[in-house]
């Protein structure tokens, strides 16, 4: 995309999300229009009705893949594509959708009863991260992610770039802004098996980590769980707060 002289066309898709990381880019008001000015926006679904069009460059994806319509609108993305960018933890590893059950009727019932509605029910599918679905080439982390992340990441989309991409864990962060470990304290946080990168946000606020920017390839579970054990928190109580934004992939022989 860097050596066309055409303007970069960008198409924005929302699935299975609650569309707070496309808000999100909305909040960048003071680089929002420059960051438009360099692509031809074709398609926004949170601000437009307009129909998807044919021919597109760059497509940014938010949310988890739930249905068959939805696995088809992917890889419809993936083949008209040259980059695709999923934002948001959804989008990355199947989010909140994916704490549904492996029995994902029955999650279904219980919430709707016996009147599940048509664009929740028609072709379910447990739900799943993009990535397990098609191949993704650029990813934004977190929930909701940063925008100026987004910001960078559509750039080196638009015009390459070989940056290395963090694969530490949070704990680094964390101790760089020298707010002390929550495990001292008795209490369960993420960064231990984290992916680093959002500067530990929520640590500095006094927050623990909820592991919303996915699992870092550096993490080491089993040490984290016996971590968990010996600082009172427990290996369950990690292993369900891991269940939240860490999902297992879901089985798609077509992918």
């Amino acid at each position: 995309m860097s050596g066309t002289d055409e303007t970069p066309k960008v198409v924005f898709v929302g699935l299975a999300s609650c569309f707070g990381c496309q808000i999100n880019i909305t909040n960048v008001e003071k680089h929002l229009m420059d960051v438009l000015g360099q692509v031809d926006m074709r398609y926004w679904q949170l601000t437009s009705s307009d129909p998807m069009p044919d021919s597109f460059d760059v497509a940014v994806i938010e949310g988890a893949v739930t249905t068959e319509e939805a696995k088809r609108t992917v890889r419809a993305l993936r083949e008209g594509a040259d980059a695709v960018i999923t934002i948001g933890a959804c989008a990355a590893t199947s989010g909140i959708p994916g704490m549904s059950t492996e029995d994902h009727a029955a999650d279904l019932a219980a919430v709707y009863g016996e009147q599940v509605p048509d664009a929740a029910g028609a072709g379910a599918i447990a739900p799943c991260a993009v990535k397990d679905v098609i191949e993704v080439d650029f990813e934004v982390p977190c929930c909701p992610i940063d925008p100026y992340d987004f910001v960078e990441v559509l750039q080196h989309a638009l015009y390459g770039s070989n940056i290395y991409r963090r694969s530490s864990t949070l704990c680094g962060e964390c101790k760089n802004n020298e707010r002390g470990c929550f495990y001292g304290r008795e209490t369960l946080c993420l960064g231990l098996v984290t992916r680093s990168g959002c500067g530990a946000r929520c640590p500095n606020l006094g927050r623990p980590c909820n592991g919303c920017a996915g699992l870092s390839p550096d993490a080491n579970v089993p040490q984290a769980r016996r971590v968990a054990e010996r600082a009172g928190v427990g290996a369950e109580a990690l292993g369900r707060a891991l269940r939240m934004f860490n999902q297992r992939p879901c089985a798609d022989e077509e992918a």
